[in-house]
């Protein structure tokens, strides 16, 4: 899916605030459902996950299987900080 670019832009935006933090209970349903409502009244969300949770191969499909859940895509994701968007 082309992500517009006027989405693309908001979210590199250095004043876009984590509004999501993946804490040490990882992902739970009421977390998928937290960012779920927030992508409902917001165009981006921006995610970030405590260090050491996962590992570094895992962060990539945590992302993935995150916003296939939650019915979103991801515009960037960098280390412990991913940007999502619902279309």
């Amino acid at each position: 899916m082309d992500i517009p670019e006027h989405i693309r832009s908001l979210a590199n935006d250095r004043e876009l605030k984590v509004s999501v933090r993946i804490g040490r209970e990882g992902v739970t349903e009421n977390l998928i459902s937290e960012i779920k409502v927030q992508l409902d009244s917001r165009e981006v969300v921006k995610i970030k996950m405590n260090r050491g949770l996962f590992d570094r191969e895992q962060k990539s499909t945590v992302w993935r299987e995150l916003a296939e859940s939650c019915g979103a895509e991801i515009v960037d994701a960098r280390g412990n900080i991913a940007t999502f968007y619902s279309p």
